[in-house]
C-alpha cells in the first residue's frame, strides 16, 4: 500500500506557503520543492515568483544553509522529480497528488455525491470542498504535455456542472494527447442541455465511465440508494450516445448484482449497444462496503459461471466485454482473456501463493482491501493453462 499523505518530520520556512499545488524538480542531485516563475504564473493562489524550497528524505538532517526547507515523513520518501504535492501554509502536511512514473493518477475532485451506494469506497460527504477542483486546475495547467492518461473521480464530479465542464476543456486544451476518464455516475447527463455543453468541450481523448447496477429501476435505485436513479442514468447514457460521446457502462459484482448480471449484459445489449464497453467489476472491500459487507460480499468462485455467461452475451452482441479487479483462476478459462490488471498500483498486492503462479505477471492480484476478505478458492495456475489477460482498457 503506497501512501499519499503524511505529516513532515521537520520544516523551516521563510514565509507561509500560499500555494496550492507544487512540482519537485532534481537541483544539485537533490529533491527541490520549486516553482519556477512559469509555474508560479499559473497558479491561481500564487505566492511571490521565485518561491521555492528544499525537500529532503525522511533520514536526513535539516539542511541550515536552506533558508526554507521541509524533511519528509518515511512514507513519502519515494517521491521523484516530475511528482506533484500539496502542502499546507505552515509546512507540516504534505498529500501526494500526481506520481509522474505511475499510471494510475487520479484526481479526487470532490467527495459530494447525490448517490449513496452500497458499495461506494469513497463515501459521500457534504461539506463544501471546491479547493479540489480548483487544485485540479493548478495541477492540470502544470502537468507535462506527455502525461499518458488520469481519471477524474468523486463523488460525483458532475455536481459542479460548469466548473467541470471548463475543466474537461482545459484538459483538452491543455493535454490533447491525453486520456482522461470520468467517473460520474452518469444522472446529470439525462439533463439534455447540460449533456450538449459537455459533448462541446470533451475530445475524443475522454471517456464518461457510468455504473449500472440492474436492468430495472428497482434494484438499480436500492443499490445506489436514490430513488430515479435509473431512469436519470439511462437517459444520461442515451443522451451522450446521440452526442457521439464515448461511454464506459460499470458493473460492480456482488450479491446484489449477481444473480441478474445475465439481465445486465442482456439490456446492455439491446439497447446500449453503442457503447464503447462493458467494465465488470470486483468488489472492493472498503467505505460503505464494509458496512454492508453481508449485503454484498459473494465469492467470486461462486459466480464464475454467471460471469462467463454475462461476457458471452456480451462479446457475442459485439459489446466489448473487460472483466476488472478479479484474480485470473477464479475466472472461467474462457474469458481468461477479457481480464484487465486494473487494480491501481498504490493499493495492488498479491498473496503469497500467487509466487507460485505461471499468470503471476498478467494477473490483476488483490486489493489491498482483500485482508478483509477473500475467496478460499485462490490457487496458482499451471504453465499451460489459457491464462492470458489485457493489460489495459
Amino acid at each position: 500500500m503506497i501512501a499519499f499523505r503524511g505529516r513532515a518530520r521537520a520544516v523551516r520556512l521563510a514565509a507561509g506557503l500560499n500555494q496550492r499545488v507544487w512540482v519537485l524538480e532534481e537541483v544539485d542531485g537533490t529533491l527541490s520543492r520549486s516553482s519556477s516563475a512559469r509555474l508560479m504564473a499559473r497558479c491561481t493562489n500564487a505566492s511571490l515568483p521565485g518561491t521555492r524550497f528544499l525537500v529532503q528524505r525522511s533520514n536526513d538532517p535539516m539542511d541550515n544553509a536552506s533558508s526554507s526547507a521541509l524533511v519528509l515523513p518515511p512514507q513519502l520518501d519515494y517521491l521523484a522529480p516530475g511528482d506533484f504535492i500539496a502542502v499546507s501554509p505552515d509546512g507540516w502536511n504534505v498529500r501526494v497528488i500526481w506520481r509522474h512514473q505511475s499510471p494510475h493518477n487520479a484526481l479526487l475532485l470532490t467527495e459530494r455525491c447525490d448517490n449513496y451506494c452500497l458499495m461506494c469506497s469513497q463515501p459521500p460527504k457534504e461539506a463544501a470542498d471546491d479547493y479540489l477542483l480548483a487544485q485540479a486546475f493548478d495541477l492540470v495547467r502544470l502537468l507535462p504535455q506527455d502525461a499518458e492518461a488520469f481519471t477524474l473521480t468523486g463523488g460525483e464530479p458532475t455536481l459542479y456542472g460548469d466548473g467541470l465542464l471548463q475543466l474537461l476543456k482545459l484538459c483538452g486544451d491543455r493535454l490533447p494527447a491525453t486520456h482522461v476518464q470520468l467517473l460520474t455516475n452518469g444522472r446529470r447527463f439525462a439533463d439534455a442541455a447540460f449533456a450538449m455543453k459537455y459533448a462541446t468541450v470533451t475530445s475524443e481523448r475522454i471517456i464518461a465511465a457510468i455504473p449500472l447496477h440492474a436492468a430495472e429501476p428497482q434494484r438499480h435505485d436500492h443499490i445506489a440508494q436514490a430513488k430515479g436513479a435509473f431512469n436519470e442514468t439511462v437517459r444520461g447514457i442515451l443522451n451522450l450516445a446521440r452526442l457521439e460521446q464515448r461511454v464506459e457502462v460499470r458493473v460492480v459484482l456482488h450479491k446484489q448484482t449477481i444473480p441478474v448480471i445475465g439481465d445486465i449484459a442482456d439490456f446492455i445489449s439491446r439497447n446500449l449497444p453503442f457503447i464503447e464497453r462493458v467494465a465488470l467489476m470486483g468488489l472492493e472491500l472498503t467505505g460503505l462496503t464494509l458496512a454492508n459487507i453481508d449485503e454484498l460480499w459473494i465469492d467470486p468462485f461462486d459466480y464464475r459461471n454467471a460471469l462467463a455467461d454475462a461476457v458471452s452475451i456480451l462479446d457475442n452482441a459485439g459489446v466489448s466485454p473487460l472483466v476488472y479487479n478479479h484474480q485470473l483462476c477464479l475466472l472461467e478459462p474462457a474469458i481468461r482473456r477479457f481480464a484487465v490488471k486494473s487494480i491501481s498500483d498504490w493499493k495492488n498486492q498479491y498473496d503469497p501463493i500467487c509466487d507460485q503462479c505461471s499468470a503471476r505477471d498478467m494477473c490483476g492480484g488483490f486489493f489491498y482491501s482483500a485482508r478483509h476478505r477473500r475467496s478460499g478458492h485462490i490457487s496458482p495456475l499451471e504453465a499451460t493453462s489459457p491464462e492470458v489477460a489485457c493489460s489495459s482498457p
